[in-house]
């Protein structure tokens, strides 16, 4: 098995995540022309493709994408180096987690506004919400902006085995074995925050499943994990038919 995926693979990877990028910006879950995505193209994860630095969203073509090493830090002195803070979580993650194929980091609105209450947690009290019971990581210790090699370490430790980080006073990470799992990963975490914020705007107790039935909805979304695939295809249609050059 090679080390890095072969040609057709690599290119089928770069029109997912440049796809990614165009989604999220037309979510309005993107900041600016901050925030970064990557995929890892090597079994130990150390080789992965992320943006440029400050690259808008919605400008973002699979050429774009920057082929970078992670035990390589002279990339950051390249014209089109990558920012600073993605490098940092992106690298580090990717070092750390070679099992973690994809990395999403951004701040869309509502968990965003979920990470900056005192208590961030996701109580599960519907079925989005419930998907992320026991593989949400909550990171409480918000170090400013992650520009440096120990906050990309504390960051790494801090996500452990979960597929999500919340991070407070920040936004989010979402990553999976593919752009498509990931994407979605951030579909539902946005959709399952806005619940708990207008939840919790009623001013009523809420209606927290038991621990049982909680951990039940989250093995029983396993069962549709080809959601994704479906979810991420329909979404690529549209940008086939109105931004194709996303592909490019």
């Amino acid at each position: 098995m090679k080390d890095v995926a072969e040609d057709s693979t690599l290119q089928a990877l770069r029109v997912d995540l440049a796809a990614a990028f165009r989604l999220t910006a037309r979510f309005g879950w993107h900041e600016s022309v901050g925030n970064h995505f990557s995929a890892a193209v090597s079994a130990d994860g150390r080789r992965f493709l992320m943006n440029p630095k400050w690259r808008h969203f919605a400008s973002i073509r699979a050429s774009d994408l920057l082929l970078l090493d992670a035990e390589d830090p002279s990339v950051m002195e390249g014209p089109e180096a990558p920012d600073a803070s993605a490098w940092t979580i992106h690298g580090t993650l990717h070092r750390a987690r070679p099992d973690v194929r994809v990395v999403l980091h951004c701040h869309p609105p509502h968990a965003t506004a979920l990470a900056t209450l005192k208590d961030p947690s996701m109580p599960p009290i519907d079925m989005n919400t419930a998907r992320f019971h026991r593989d949400l990581a909550i990171d409480l210790d918000c170090g400013g902006i992650a520009d440096d090699a120990a906050e990309g370490d504390r960051i790494a430790a801090a996500l452990g085995s979960a597929s999500t980080l919340l991070m407070a006073n920040h936004g989010v990470t979402c990553t999976a074995s593919t752009v498509a799992a990931a994407f979605e990963q951030l579909y539902f975490f946005e959709k399952a925050a806005q619940t708990v914020l207008l939840a919790h705007g009623t001013g009523k107790p809420l209606a927290v499943m038991s621990d049982a039935v909680a951990a039940n909805t989250a093995e029983g979304w396993k069962a549709y994990a080809g959601m994704a695939d479906a979810h991420f295809a329909y979404l690529k249609s549209v940008l086939d038919r109105e931004e194709p050059d996303y592909a490019d």
